[in-house]
């Protein structure tokens, strides 16, 4: 209270306190004193100290645009897209995700300046109120491969409300799936296509006459029906291995067999029999958490590539180590030609080769690296896939030990 209000409070007081002295003395009764005591009080503070005053009083910050600037910006803190608030195309508020997209300096510009996009400024100069927003796709925003869909919302003060979704990983999604369709009828329009013309030269009776011709040609369909079905059954399986993502394999899987059981089989192949495996496994090494049978695909795959690409007459090395606490450690080297950086990144990808001839003469699929990663996808592993050209290529898996296995080592 100000001091002239408290001066003027009292003065009231004492005004009120003489006339009520004044009523005592004419006799008036004691009830209608308290009364005018009462009503005079309050009727005069009322007057010299107005409801203004007693708002004032009150925090400040709830009867101000400071509370509400602050509750906008709380909310448009708490959501994960980037979001913008714009009024009379200029930035009044920005979230952090929005800031993190498109930069600190954002707050207070031209809208059409924060988002450096033609098609956006476009789609802003429109007007929305009372219609539905369907959104637009903003392709490069961020990085060239970023894709965001925006909406803007018109919220009836003279703001508008911008709101960003990121689309890109929906984008990939859908481009992998349609690269997977053509990829895999592809992959089985060559193999079916040999083989119906063979049919069709075996059905012709001067060719199909011929002895050493006839067994020639089955013996090619034989390999491109193979091939075929080796395809379809590698499909097969990452279709399931996809299916069964979200639930973790939880036996005890001693991966130390597995790998006797993947020498053995090579040693017995054509392609293995100038290889040698040589196997490196420390002592105390934990069972795995796994599903046996997708981790014995996965082996044969990781050394089946390494047969394939590393050159004749070189070993294969295979070891075996703890990795932490937790985790157990596998690795394949192969002693060929290496993998250029360039495709690293790519190698897991469905269909993906770095020589697509030499890989069909070798009966490859283009999906055995990819079923490798969604195993160790699936087990909670991690994946990695060293190469130095000239010299070979090392993949190295990581597996969480079995819980029950880590208790007893």
């Amino acid at each position: 209270m100000r001091p002239l209000d408290s001066a003027w409070t009292v003065a009231a007081i004492v005004i009120v306190g003489i006339a009520a002295m004044v009523g005592i003395a004419l006799g008036t009764g004691l009830e209608a004193i308290l009364v005018f005591l009462l009503g005079g009080v309050g009727a005069v503070l009322l007057a010299i100290y107005p409801l203004s005053n007693i708002r004032e009083a009150t925090p400040a910050a709830i009867h101000s645009d400071e509370y509400a600037a602050d509750t906008t910006a709380a909310v448009l803190e708490a959501l994960t897209d980037p979001v913008l608030l714009v009024r009379e195309g200029r930035v009044l508020n920005a979230n952090g995700a929005a800031i993190a997209l498109l930069g600190k300096h954002i707050t207070g510009e031209d809208i059409r300046t924060a988002i450096r996009h033609p098609a956006a400024a476009e789609h802003l100069a429109r007007s929305f109120r009372g219609n539905s927003d369907r959104g637009i796709e903003l392709v490069g925003l961020g990085t060239r491969e970023q894709r965001w869909l925006m909406h803007v919302a018109e919220l009836g003060d003279g703001r508008r409300l911008v709101h960003l979704v990121d689309r890109s990983l929906a984008h990939a999604a859908e481009r992998m799936r349609v690269d997977f369709v053509a990829n895999a009828s592809h992959e089985l329009r060559t193999p079916l296509a040999a083989i119906l013309g063979f049919i069709e030269t075996l059905g012709d009776p001067e060719a199909g006459g011929d002895e050493g011709t006839r067994n020639r040609f089955l013996n090619v369909m034989m390999k491109e029906a193979r091939r075929m079905q080796t395809l379809v059954d590698d499909l097969i399986s990452l279709s399931r291995i996809e299916s069964e993502k979200h639930r973790a394999p939880d036996d005890a899987v001693d991966l130390a067999t597995l790998v006797g059981d993947v020498n053995r089989v090579v040693k017995d192949s054509p392609d293995g029999r100038d290889r040698d495996l040589m196997i490196v496994i420390d002592k105390g090494v934990p069972p795995v958490a796994g599903d046996r049978a997708q981790l014995s695909q996965l082996l044969h795959n990781i050394v089946g590539n390494a047969i394939k690409y590393g050159r004749g007459g070189t070993p294969i090395r295979i070891t075996m180590s703890r990795n932490g606490d937790s985790m157990v450690r596998l690795s394949v080297e192969d002693e060929g030609e290496g993998i250029a950086s360039e495709h690293l990144p790519r190698l897991t990808e469905r269909f993906y080769r770095v020589d697509s001839g030499r890989s069909r003469a070798m009966g490859g699929t283009g999906l055995g690296l990819s079923i490798v990663k969604h195993i160790v996808e699936r087990h909670r592993g991690r994946l990695d896939i060293a190469s130095i050209q000239g010299k070979g290529t090392t993949v190295t898996v990581n597996l969480p030990a079995a819980p029950g296995a880590l208790s007893s080592n």
